[in-house]
This record gives C-alpha cells, sequence and structure tokens, in this order.
C-alpha cells in the first residue's frame, strides 16, 4: 500500500535543513510513496537545489506562508498562524489528501492544532502522545507521555486500547500484552485512580498482565505500558538524562590514559552495537493517539537520520490501518459495556 505523508517542512530546531534531506532519503527507500513539503517555498526549493533533486509527483511542494516558533503560544497559534506550515500539513490530512503529517515543531501548537482541525475519534476523551522505548528484550510502547497530565480511570482504559492498537499496526503483533505503570505489582499498590484503571483493564479483551514497576519498562516485561502525562513524561525525561550521563561516563572512563584508550578500542565493536540499540534517533517519532488522522512528533532537534525514522513511523502507521483498528476496539468496548449494563439491569 503507498501511502503520502505531508512533512512540516519548516518545523523543529533545523527546518528545512533536516527535514527535506529526510524526504529525499525516505523516497529513495520507498519510491512508490508520495512526500508533499509543506513550508516556505523558497527555502525548500534551495535544500532540493542544494541535494541535487528535483521535485515530481512523488515529491511536492505546497506553499504555507507562516512558520511556528518552537516557543510560540499553542493558544496564539491556534488563533493567528492559520496558514502555518504545522496547520496546513494537518489540514491535509484531514481533507483526505495525505495519508499522515509529520512535524518537529511546537508540541503544543502541533496538539493543540491537530486536535483542533481533526477532531478526536468516537469514544475517545482525549488525545495521548505514544513513543517507543528500547528494552532487553526489543522495545515497549508507553503513553501517555506528556499531554494529559490529570487523568481518570476511563482516560488509561483508552490510552491501552489505542496503545494496543498502535503495536498490532505497526509490531505486527496481534495480541500485545499491557501493564499498568504502578509503584508495586500487588493490586493493593496505587492511587485510586491506577486502581480502578486496572480493574477496568481485567474487564476489557486486552492481554491485560497487571502492574508493573519503573524498570519493567526497560526490562521488556510487556509490549505496552500506560501511565498519564505526568509520570510518562518523568519517565522519559529520566531514561534520556540517564542514558547521556552513561554515555559521557564510557567517553571519559575510556579516554582517561592510553591503557583504557586500548581497552576501548578492543570494546569497540561491543559499545557499537550497544550505541546502535539505545540510540535514541532510531525511536524518533512519537504518535499523537486519539485524533482522526495519523500525526506523528519528531524531536525538536532530531537530525536527518532521526526525522527519518519518524517519516517512516507515520507510514507504518498509515500502512497498518492504525485509525481504523483504533476505532473498531474502542466501538467494541463500548458495545460490550453497554451489553454488560443492561444485563446487570
Amino acid at each position: 500500500m503507498d501511502v503520502t505523508i505531508a512533512i512540516d517542512a519548516m518545523g523543529g530546531d533545523h527546518g528545512a535543513h533536516v527535514t527535506v534531506p529526510a524526504a529525499t532519503a525516505y523516497l529513495r527507500n520507498n519510491p512508490g510513496d508520495t512526500i508533499v513539503l509543506v513550508g516556505l517555498p523558497d527555502a525548500i526549493a534551495a535544500e532540493l537545489n542544494n541535494l541535487k533533486v528535483s521535485s515530481g509527483p512523488n515529491l511536492r511542494i505546497h506553499a504555507a506562508s507562516e512558520v511556528v516558533g518552537m516557543d510560540e503560544s499553542p493558544q496564539l497559534v491556534l488563533r493567528s498562524k492559520k496558514d502555518s506550515s504545522m496547520r496546513v500539513a494537518i489540514n491535509l490530512v484531514k481533507s483526505g489528501e495525505a495519508s499522515a503529517c509529520v512535524s518537529a515543531g511546537n508540541t503544543g501548537a502541533l496538539m493543540a492544532t491537530a486536535r483542533y482541525v481533526l477532531k478526536m475519534l468516537p469514544g475517545i476523551d482525549r488525545p495521548a502522545i505514544a513513543s517507543f522505548l528500547p528494552t532487553a528484550k526489543g522495545q515497549v510502547c508507553m503513553l501517555d507521555l506528556g499531554a494529559n497530565v490529570d487523568c481518570n480511570a476511563e482516560h488509561l482504559l483508552q490510552f491501552a486500547l489505542m496503545g494496543a492498537t498502535l503495536v498490532g499496526a505497526v509490531g505486527h503483533n496481534d495480541n500485545p500484552s499491557v501493564g499498568l505503570l504502578n509503584i508495586g505489582s500487588e493490586d493493593i499498590k496505587g492511587n485510586e485512580t491506577v486502581k480502578q484503571a486496572a480493574e477496568l483493564l481485567q474487564q476489557s479483551d486486552l492481554n491485560f498482565y497487571g502492574n508493573v514497576e519503573g524498570d519493567d519498562i526497560f526490562k521488556g516485561t510487556t509490549d505496552v505500558v500506560v501511565c498519564d502525562g505526568f509520570v510518562g513524561n518523568v519517565s522519559l525525561k529520566t531514561s534520556e538524562g540517564l542514558a547521556q550521563m552513561m554515555r559521557g561516563f564510557l567517553r571519559k572512563e575510556f579516554g582517561r590514559n592510553l591503557f583504557t584508550k586500548l581497552a576501548g578500542l578492543i570494546a569497540m565493536p561491543v559499545l557499537n552495537a550497544f550505541r546502535q540499540h539505545v540510540d535514541h534517533r532510531r525511536y524518533n517519532g512519537a504518535s499523537l493517539l486519539g485524533l482522526k488522522g495519523i500525526v506523528v512528533k519528531s524531536h525538536g532537534s532530531a537530525d536527518t537520520f532521526a526525522f527519518l525514522c519518524a517519516i517512516e513511523r507515520a507510514a507504518e502507521e498509515a500502512r497498518g490501518g492504525m485509525l481504523l483498528h483504533i476505532g473498531e476496539h474502542v466501538e467494541k468496548w463500548h458495545r460490550e459495556r453497554q451489553q454488560k449494563a443492561a444485563e446487570a439491569a
């Protein structure tokens, strides 16, 4: 299945200097797909010229006259920048001209604009930010990573439904296990919201593993880890900080003297394999789930390789029919709940 990806070419810390090379690299690997580069035409054309690449049927430029700054207020962007590259790219998804949108722009503005333009899927109250993280067994899908600071039990159930569907769409796993992030594995642990969410998850048709703790995330205990946005964002930033500390520590220790430099040279194949497995760039691309359209958020500081991974994530979701599956899953859950309520009455 060929897909069309709309790219906010001006978003992020580096704008077209990163997004355009990543788009052309994606097309080299997926010549049947189509990329629409949305933004300032002259800036995009200049980058294509530097790459000695010409626009055509599979690589189109779609003009937008405004750019969203990384520090701009989401409310201000929503009101005043209706022709921004971010909004125009999302509009292409709404109109059906694109299968998905990818942006490295302002997260708050992207979430607000996407929710306003695309609206929510029936049965989903709030969108959630989901991303994949490396584990000892492969990778885990974790959500919410910051869109919703306060959640109730129903919201956490919806996140679980969407996360499991995402893993099924891009990971080809028909029955992913779902863990609920908690301060202990026992049923009596956690606050009331988490306890109620566990009850709802047990009643669902999901493959609910039960409560998981922070160390289970990177052990790969489950395929999906569910939590509210406050906990998820703190966990994500903590893991990123730990990874940076480890890289810095290893670099410092292996460069301490001639002996450690020699040891580092001998260990280089192992270190390279480790670096590749935990390279955050390979996992770039957070999905804004719950919307009536596929939107993937790239890290603002992403380089070309990282942004390419975000484009690939969006294409996988579109090819996997993620939106259709989420709708079916949520509709089935609500139908079963109504049936149980009727039987109890």
